[in-house]
């Protein structure tokens, strides 16, 4: 940094220190107050917790992975320059990265290969151990915890997975089978990011609880541009310090600089500390809000994310795929979004415009979409559609206005004769796997979002597998044909190195799915809702919808005259 911007960037500092007093309430917390939904289960990245969408924030702005993903959702250069990318005698995938020699963690060691190494052991004996089965040797590791086996062999078969530091800069890495999704699977899931061995190598599995559980002492150790100083449970408060050995600075433009501290809490009342100045980001989760008058600091960030109607394929009579396309039919989705949000991405397609392989127009047009009278048509004289059709979708608030799309969807039914009744529940889930005295699932339709955890077809389709947890029944339909020739299509897809025929295999997939069995109605593609200071840059969300840390940084404050002559 030169001088001039290091000593910009200190008194910037030296008045925020100053400023936290007074009205803020928040004394003494120098730096940027962010209010997020919830706080961290852990700060253990490759251990995580089923509820691991509320750790992303902390640990991308920590952590890094091999790879990252442009703005243009392609894959990049991360923690690694350079790969290469080969299939052994037996079919096997095989990386070798090439690590950065540039990479330091926090305390200033260099990261070395033996972090991956030790990194994705340890979550092979983490709470999402399952993520990391695409390895090769993972089934076997995984399958001697899950029958309790002895501990020595439990250690023997992770030795055998296939990830190898063949030295110190360099990683070898193994995949059970060819996988055209890993390259981005380990830019954002955290799961994959390194683990410094030298400081976790052997400690007991107590110290190394201690470690994550309570920083001090410049630990856990980062490589992202922020290291977490202190976790307060019961204040709800995470506060993260710029990490100056990062190799992975904030991009500083003329006039701005690194943000030194930033404050996670979570508040009840964010919108409201918003307002009065003490916190410097809130999300905006309530769509009724977004309807009345919008501040002028409203940003908006377009979701790799879908939201969609389901349904209960094992129940009559929507244990017909073509009384399933005709609904998807009687859907206006223009009408169904218009006007509850500021902006709207109806969409009749399960894979996001943005997404890398997504649908084009052709491929689009062949799937359901409004044809309301050919609907009517369809549905007419159609045994079982006299009775009412039940509706489940989640109670409460939200950033996707449910309750509004759940009304709408029961009108434009009726235009095509069929009865709907709705049912907010606080036990969604639950209520969704909940099975009659007669078999089925109870429900008939459900409103659900589907969000993106990294750039690629795949992590759409995962859910609607034999294993997923879609709830819609739709393995039994056919006597299991087409489920069975959807994953063949995806597997072949997730196996093909050329990507003009992954796409081509993830289209059809798509079409068997949304269009010959219309196990789903995509309605809108969502975007998430924030405000921010117009102080500070790169602090927003990113279209996987977790807080997005990595490039924040701050500039001084328009003055009050300047902004009222409209100087930028």
């Amino acid at each position: 940094m030169a001088p001039r911007a290091r000593l910009a960037w200190w008194c910037l500092l030296l008045a925020w220190v100053t400023g936290a007093c007074g009205p803020c309430g928040f004394q003494p917390d120098a730096g940027v107050k962010v209010v997020v939904p919830a706080m961290p289960t852990t700060l253990d990245w490759s251990h995580s917790d089923p509820d691991s969408w509320a750790n992303y924030p902390v640990m991308l702005a920590t952590q890094r992975g091999l790879t990252v993903l442009g703005s243009d959702h392609a894959v990049r250069s991360g923690l690694a320059e350079r790969w290469e990318r080969s299939r052994d005698a037996q079919g096997r995938e095989v990386y070798v990265f090439h690590l950065r020699r540039d990479v330091s963690w926090s305390d200033g060691s260099p990261l070395v290969a033996r972090d991956f190494v030790v990194g994705w052991r340890r979550a092979l004996r983490g709470r999402e151990r399952g993520e990391m089965a695409d390895l090769e040797g993972a089934a076997e590791a995984l399958a001697l915890q899950d029958r309790m086996a002895p501990e020595a062999d439990i250690v023997a078969a992770l030795e055998r997975v296939g990830v190898e530091a063949v030295d110190s800069h360099t990683l070898r890495v193994t995949l059970a089978h060819p996988r055209s999704y890993f390259l981005a699977r380990v830019a954002n899931v955290y799961i994959f990011y390194p683990a410094p061995s030298a400081d976790l190598e052997g400690r007991s599995v107590e110290e190394v609880r201690d470690y994550f559980d309570r920083p001090r002492d410049g630990r856990p150790l980062a490589l992202g541009p922020y290291r977490v100083e202190s976790w307060d449970r019961a204040g709800e408060r995470v506060r993260l310090v710029y990490n100056p050995r990062s190799a992975f600075p904030p991009p500083l433009a003329e006039g701005e600089s690194p943000v030194p501290v930033i404050t996670l809490m979570k508040s009840e009342i964010g919108p409201a500390l918003y307002e009065r100045g003490r916190v410097d980001f809130v999300f905006v989760d309530s769509a009724a809000a977004l309807r009345v008058k919008r501040p002028e600091d409203l940003q908006r960030e377009p979701l790799l994310s879908t939201y969609y109607l389901a349904f209960n394929t094992e129940r009559a009579p929507l244990d017909r795929p073509e009384v399933r396309r005709a609904l998807s039919r009687a859907l206006d989705r223009e009408a169904l979004v218009s006007g509850l949000l500021p902006a709207a991405r109806p969409s009749h397609v399960l894979l996001p415009p943005e997404l890398p392989g997504a649908a084009s127009s052709d491929e689009a047009a062949r799937l359901p979409h409004y044809e309301p009278e050919r609907a009517k048509a369809e549905l007419a004289g159609v045994p079982g559609m006299e009775r009412p059709l039940r509706l489940v979708y989640r109670s409460g608030d939200n950033f996707v206005p449910e309750v509004a799309i759940a009304e709408r969807i029961v009108a434009q039914l009726a235009r095509v004769g069929v009865q709907v009744v709705l049912e907010a529940r606080s036990d969604f889930s639950a209520e969704i796997a909940r099975r009659t005295a007669q078999g089925p699932r109870a429900y008939d339709l459900y409103l659900r979002r589907l969000g993106g955890d990294y750039a690629h077809p795949n992590t759409f389709f995962t859910l609607f597998e034999r294993s997923g947890n879609h709830q819609t029944g739709w393995e039994t339909q056919g006597g299991g044909e087409p489920m069975g020739r959807f994953e063949r299509l995806l597997e072949a897809a997730d196996g093909e190195a050329d990507e003009g025929k992954a796409r081509a295999l993830y289209t059809q997939a798509q079409e068997v799915l949304v269009g010959e069995q219309a196990v789903i109605a995509p309605v809108y593609h969502p975007d998430r809702y924030f405000r921010a200071r117009d102080t500070l840059r790169g602090l927003d969300v990113d279209p996987f919808n977790f807080l997005a840390l990595r490039t924040l940084r701050m500039s001084a404050p328009v003055p009050e005259a300047k902004r009222a002559e409209g100087t930028p």
